[in-house]
């Protein structure tokens, strides 16, 4: 099977990524907000501000005035979008379940899934991004890497929907031994991630080099 061909590859090419970079969970929440239309790097700026200021904590981040909040956030562009959203996020997290994060993420995977999508300015990559690296769910994260790969290698049309990779995906990598999936699944997205930001450019892409050229039809 293709998908399954393709990790391979790119795990000999890369290694595993151990991703996501967070030290908590909850950093990873804020990491999944953040990331939202920039790069990881602006993200990794904003964060090291948050940590320098001492406030990387839900009941902290909850109390900051939100345009001081926005300014720490600055690196990662958007800056007062993403602090209206985070606050949102801080505010389920912190009012409805006392800042414990592990009770914001437990329970059945759809159902912590709408709670999530019901926070205002979390869609489903973000959600789903908390679910898998956060929260220990077996959900897989699509992102437009992914969808690009995708549709060049001719493994989805260009029709499909963010529920519709996430079927093919979830149905395709699902060979794994439940104590092992959630690990795979985590690098799967990685991987793709690399693949993605090296080789499967929007444009000039290098197919040449790129470590899936075994599998271009």
């Amino acid at each position: 099977m293709a998908l399954r061909s393709a990790y391979q590859l790119m795990r000999a090419h890369f290694g595993h990524q151990h991703w996501w970079p967070g030290e908590t969970p909850f950093e990873v929440c804020v990491g999944a907000i953040l990331t939202q239309n920039t790069s990881w790097s602006n993200v990794e700026r904003a964060i090291a501000n948050l940590k320098a200021a001492r406030v990387l904590e839900a009941r902290k981040l909850f109390v900051l005035e939100e345009s001081k909040l926005a300014a720490l956030l600055r690196p990662a562009g958007y800056f007062n979008v993403k602090a209206r959203r985070l606050r949102s996020f801080l505010r389920v997290l912190v009012e409805e379940y006392d800042g414990d994060l592990g009770r914001l993420l437990a329970g059945d995977t759809a159902a912590v899934r709408e709670r999530l999508l019901a926070i205002n300015g979390i869609g489903p990559e973000t959600a789903d991004s908390m679910l898998l690296y956060a929260g220990g769910h077996h959900r897989f994260v699509i992102d437009a890497y992914t969808k690009r790969i995708f549709q060049r290698h001719g493994w989805s049309g260009a029709e499909a929907g963010y529920e519709d990779l996430q079927r093919l995906c979830e149905s395709a990598l699902d060979q794994k031994p439940r104590g092992e999936q959630l690990d795979y699944w985590q690098d799967y997205h990685a991987q793709l991630v690399m693949v993605g930001k090296g080789f499967c450019r929007p444009r000039q892409p290098r197919c040449a080099e790129c470590p899936l050229k075994p599998l271009l039809s």
